[in-house]
């Protein structure tokens, strides 16, 4: 029999459910205490203990229902830890005077050897033209002076990083191929003009981000793990990555930005994703029952190679999402990309089809009851347990 336990850190609250039982289960005799859950039917007996920094109250049981297709409910308050370290983003992780790997996050191809990083500068956000002139009195003075790394500068936006590949201290090899891709929407003598070529990972054939003209090349979060010289490189599923990458991401620009709507954009202009952050501050707990209960997909990622007594647990950012692909969802995409409320997140497009796809998969792996909101679909973005996610960057 599988259970679900979701915590609100900040609120320390906690919803409970247990997965509606095989039928000739019933009925079930159920025990809490603050440490451990015991749940008895005709058929079997479990014992499931709670993670140490986890400590429910049973006394303070309230809301218990049973709701079809979903199990028996019941909320309760609860003693969690809350981990209270800085988020850690990449601007912070990367550090000036350094020497640093670039590696292809998709096969763990040698990107970049040995980068010595002078300085590492965040970007302004996409707007900063505009702002200035709302801002100055007289001419702007940044009028047309775009912002380009220097030889061995790394300058981070929201979603990408800026390198100088034309750097003598920095040459590429043969480890990455380019590309030269035009929009079919744009006309020829336009296209030529906004040309920008792919970076390519010649072993995968991933695309690592775009490089244009000024010889400043674009590499997109997703795409690439930075660590240390000396450091052995370790591969992370490919899936479990994005995931808490995008979520350091909506968690980073709600506290800086105060923005908690985004729309999910591919580097072809097209949206893909609508994405509304509801909290940062979730804790699930998910344990299996028997080999037969195993869904196809879990919440978590490796959650097959844990035995029936096992629980799963992990850090979350619960986010509400529309899908925008196949003229889905037309007129509320375009309401967005208009509002200044809504900030816009751009990654390669097959990242962005990834991404929709774990959003539906995991969506479909939560009890019923919470696969919805309004109209729109529920999900938990998990970070790797025990990293932020821009720790998996460095």
């Amino acid at each position: 029999m599988d259970v679900f336990l979701e915590i609100r850190k900040r609120l320390q609250s906690a919803l409970l459910i247990i997965r509606e039982p095989k039928q000739g289960s019933l009925p079930i005799d159920v025990s809490i205490t603050p440490s451990v859950l015991k749940i008895k039917t005709l058929e079997q007996c479990r014992e499931i203990n709670f993670p140490p920094e986890v400590r429910l109250v049973p006394s303070s049981l309230r809301g218990l229902h049973y709701v079809p297709g979903d199990g028996m409910h019941m909320r309760f308050l609860v003693q969690a830890d809350s981990d209270k370290r800085l988020i850690s983003t990449l601007s912070q992780s990367l550090q000036a005077l350094k020497c640093y790997v670039f590696y292809c996050q998709s096969c763990g191809e040698i990107i970049i050897k040995e980068r010595k990083l002078l300085r590492v500068l965040p970007l302004p956000s996409g707007n900063w033209n505009a702002l200035v002139e709302d801002w100055c009195c007289h001419p702007d003075p940044f009028a047309n002076k775009p912002l380009h790394p220097g030889g061995n500068d790394c300058f981070i936006g929201d979603t990408h990083f800026l390198v100088n590949l034309k750097s003598d201290s920095c040459v590429p090899g043969p480890e990455i191929t380019q590309v030269e891709t035009q929009h079919p929407s744009e006309s020829h003598l336009e296209s030529k003009a906004k040309a920008n070529t792919e970076i390519i990972c010649k072993r995968c054939k991933a695309m690592l981000g775009e490089t244009g003209s000024s010889g400043t090349t674009k590499f997109y979060i997703t795409e690439i793990i930075i660590q240390p010289s000396g450091r052995d490189f370790d591969m992370i599923p490919r899936s479990q990555f994005v995931q808490s990458v995008i979520a350091q991401c909506l968690v980073e620009l709600s506290s800086t930005r105060s923005t908690f709507r985004f729309t999910v954009q591919g580097h072809d202009g097209k949206t893909y994703v609508l994405v509304w952050l509801l909290n940062s501050d979730s804790l699930l707990i998910e344990s299996l029952g028997n080999s037969e209960s195993i869904q196809a997909f879990s919440l978590f990622e490796d959650m097959e190679m844990l035995n029936s007594n096992s629980i799963g647990i992990w850090n979350a950012v619960k986010v509400l999402y529309h899908p925008c692909i196949k003229n889905r969802n037309n007129e509320l995409a375009s309401s967005w990309e208009n509002d200044i409320g809504v900030h816009s997140l751009v990654l390669p497009s097959q990242t962005c089809l990834e991404l929709l796809l774990m959003l539906s998969r995991s969506n479909d792996s939560l009890p019923p009851s919470l696969q919805y909101m309004n109209s729109f679909q529920l999900f938990q973005i998990m970070p790797l347990r025990g990293n932020s996610a821009m720790d998996l960057l460095t």
